[in-house]
């Protein structure tokens, strides 16, 4: 099939590639000349773990392209798909600014009949207001509008594209059906489903399983927190809960709170649909409260050790994406921790495998940056880490404990063995688990 992807961000370019990769033609659209020019280089703009491959693959091979000219892209297509931002606004509802301009610019460019799929997260009703925008140049007899959320998590988001739980899509048209049918089945060999249903409940789909999602790991930092006030381990509690098949394993490992670039956003777009809705939606107010203050939890064991005024300390950070295998840091909890202790005043050096550039950006010199996890440990008074990158999972304990002035470990991802960390001699504060202490040592 021919087919254009409009927006060329993490969903829109893993889109694209991997429709490229089942040899399908694909044009990316995006308004940025200057990342254009560098797709078209062969640089790929975007961290993510096999999109490189794919992407010099079909680039090389005359399957994947890239432009800046929406009119001549979509001019032989027969699918079009909008993967264009939705930021939330100031009262936490999506901005359809971008996909609703798409739309209007289409509604004068259209000449034969397409499909225009919303990728992008998008709040119920979304399809009906593209369909609006579209009808109002043009004749209904030339587009179906449907609803195709992705369900691609960042790290993974290749091998979930390309081999997905479940494809949903969100059309009452035949002709529609009949073609995202032929364009995913390729995908869903080993037995997976293409589920259809209706716009509104496509679009209802995304956000509710989003938010479920964000609902469990926050009742689990919720029970981590009451752990450590009860003497009761989060790890063995996660194991009992999860051996429950009508709870399972995933999503129970507590830490500093999630972020991102989908589960804050969704969690508040729904809130919002709900407002907009008059339902007083309570849990999803409680989870984005939980939230918010569990991304700080590392400041306040800081400051609990170390004292409120952290002026003349130095925190070594290992991990700055709100995630491993990403250099994604949009409402990362990183920076919430950061901001924390800078606020103290606190001295900051921080190492991340991909994210050290994007935190760069925000910071500039306020924080130094180490080339490696060891170098950031050099006369750091304590250690914090916030992301799970497996290079931090097996550390040489021996080494940290020569650069660290003081063998002080805050663990916001329980990395580690707390039986192994007592060996080592560190003092060591986790989630939900026995603080191993140490006695007091001068700084």
């Amino acid at each position: 099939m021919k087919i254009v992807v409009v927006g060329t961000g993490y969903v829109g370019l893993v889109t694209g590639t991997c429709f490229a990769e089942t040899g399908n033609n694909v044009i990316c659209v995006d308004i940025d000349e200057n990342k254009v020019n560098r797709m078209k280089n062969g640089e790929v703009p975007i961290y993510e773990p096999g999109l490189e491959l794919l992407f010099e693959r079909n680039t090389k091979q005359g399957r994947l392209h890239f432009t800046t000219d929406l009119k001549s892209a979509i001019k032989d297509a027969e699918i079009i798909f909008l993967a264009l931002p939705t930021p939330p606004g100031e009262d936490g509802s999506a901005d359809l600014s971008y996909i609703l301009g798409v739309a209007k610019d289409l509604s004068y460019m259209i000449e034969d009949y397409k499909v225009i799929i919303d990728k992008s997260t998008v709040p119920v009703g979304t399809a009906e207001r593209v369909h609006e925008q579209l009808a109002a140049n043009l004749s209904e007899e030339l587009f179906d509008v449907v609803s195709n959320p992705e369900f691609l998590r960042e790290g993974v988001a290749v091998d979930d594209f390309l081999k997905p739980d479940r494809v949903v899509i969100g059309t009452s048209s035949e002709k529609a059906k009949t073609s995202l049918k032929q364009l995913y089945e390729p995908f869903v060999r080993q037995g997976n489903p293409i589920i259809f249903m209706d716009e509104r409940s496509a679009e209802m789909t995304k956000y509710a399983a989003n938010s479920y999602l964000a609902t469990r790991i926050t009742f689990m930092n919720e029970i981590a927190n009451l752990c450590e006030k009860v003497g009761a381990n989060v790890d063995m509690v996660r194991i009992g809960m999860g051996s429950d098949s009508r709870i399972g394993k995933r999503f129970l490992f507590p830490g500093v709170g999630y972020g991102g670039s989908c589960f804050p956003k969704d969690v508040q777009a729904l809130a919002k649909t709900a407002d907009e809705n008059t339902y007083d939606f309570k849990i999803l107010k409680s989870v984005m409260t939980v939230n918010n203050k569990q991304k700080s939890i590392l400041v306040t064991k800081i400051k609990n050790r170390l004292g409120n005024d952290l002026t003349g300390k130095t925190i070594a950070i290992w991990g700055l994406a709100f995630k491993p295998n990403t250099d994604d840091i949009r409402e990362a909890p990183a920076l919430y921790i950061i901001d924390g202790l800078l606020e103290a005043g606190a001295k900051i050096k921080a190492f991340d495998p991909e994210a050290m550039s994007n935190v760069k950006a925000i910071y500039g010199d306020k924080i130094q940056f180490a080339d490696d996890q060891y170098e950031a440990l050099i006369d750091a008074d304590a250690l914090a880490i916030v992301t799970e990158w497996s290079v931090f999972r097996a550390p040489s304990f021996k080494v940290m404990k020569e650069l660290l002035k003081d063998p002080v470990i805050f663990d916001g991802r329980n990395l580690y063995d707390l039986d192994r960390i007592k060996e080592k001699g560190f003092h060591y504060q986790s989630m939900g688990r026995n603080t191993i202490a140490i006695e007091e040592m001068a700084s």
